[in-house]
């Protein structure tokens, strides 16, 4: 290396380690469904404070960004405001990496293209860039959880929807227009009495294997059936996948049904998913994940009878390591400080 190159750059270095010196901290958004967790994130990946805010109780965008702005400043202030921060780096659903749009997002209020990554800029005043909630999960994982290491495996988030995060070769999948990776909205039950899913297609995993479709296969059984079981003490309409789970671990024989059911579902499609980009392992994250065993034990044993003999027994399925809230935080922080 020539002298003036090795000089230019350990000039950039030392450039590089002032501007993140001088802003040592990102914003990293997890967008679900339901809530949106906004955390502050130092250059070590340390998740210093957190703070959030009820996803759906904001029926207009702009009411939405005002409500995270205002609940930001409780969590920045105390730092030194918002002038000790570089970016904000959002994981949402059908979010658009190349765009900074999230694009008709079936579990959001907000419908159609909504420029995101545009209207965060002008109200916090630093940039902002944006991906699908579950590739920032992803993200997350490979960089501080489970998937350290790794090069190739999938993320599967399970929560109000059915999200995926596909990397290969280290690299996170975004494909020609930034949406690759929806296998929450490929069809697991096809026909007209398929159930609608919130995209507008009828038989998506999603539909079936979300949290929202465990509760929904709960309220199914109680209002069309007569089998015994715990949840028939629930108002129909409130049963949770919680609830599920609470009255599984009470040997309820039904609701053990309902995670056995789902996890076949998530198996069979496991073992296509491995078809296609055959990864080490695919990481389960979200509020279903705490159904443990539950759900874990159907989706392994069906996926090893479904897939090739090549893969059997040789992909892992695997809870994450990260704290719930973390891995999207996280993952989406990482867009902020520029990887």
């Amino acid at each position: 290396m020539g002298e003036s190159l090795r000089l230019n750059f350990a000039i950039n270095k030392q450039l590089t380690y002032f501007i993140i010196m001088e802003k040592p901290y990102v914003l990293g958004l997890d967008m679900g469904g339901t809530n949106s967790v906004l955390g502050i994130v130092d250059a070590r990946g340390h998740v210093l404070a957190r703070t959030s805010i009820k996803t759906q109780a904001y029926a207009k965008i702009e009411d939405y960004v005002n409500a995270l702005h205002e609940e930001a400043l409780k969590i920045i202030e105390p730092v030194g405001g918002i002038e000790m921060f570089r970016g904000i780096g959002a994981g949402a659903p059908n979010a658009n990496y190349y765009s900074g749009n999230i694009e008709f997002a079936a579990n959001l209020p907000w419908k159609g293209i909504v420029p995101f990554a545009e209207l965060m800029s002008a109200k916090f005043g630093i940039p902002c860039r944006i991906t699908n909630d579950a590739n920032a999960a992803a993200m997350g994982e490979m960089t501080y959880g489970a998937a350290r290491g790794m090069k190739n495996f999938i993320m599967i988030t399970l929560g109000t929807g059915v999200g995926s995060g596909i990397v290969i070769d280290g690299k996170v999948v975004y494909g020609h227009d930034g949406f690759a990776g929806e296998l929450g909205h490929t069809k697991i039950i096809r026909g007209e009495n398929a159930r609608l899913c919130g995209c507008g297609h009828k038989g998506c995993l999603e539909a079936y294997a979300s949290a929202t479709g465990v509760a929904r296969t709960a309220r199914e059984i109680v209002m069309n059936t007569n089998e015994p079981t715990l949840l028939r003490n629930l108002e129909p309409e409130s049963i949770t996948s919680k609830d599920v789970f609470d009255a599984a671990e009470q040997g309820d024989e039904v609701a053990k049904r309902i995670f056995d059911e789902t996890g076949k579902m998530l198996g069979q499609k496991f073992a296509d998913f491995v078809a296609f980009s055959a990864p080490e392992a695919i990481i389960l994250f979200g509020g279903m994940t705490k159904c443990g065993h539950y759900i874990l034990d159907p989706i392994v044993k069906t996926m090893n009878e479904d897939v090739l003999p090549i893969w059997q027994n040789k992909v892992k399925v695997m809870f994450s390591d990260l704290k719930e809230a973390d891995a999207a935080v996280l993952g989406a922080s990482a867009l902020a400080w520029g990887e």
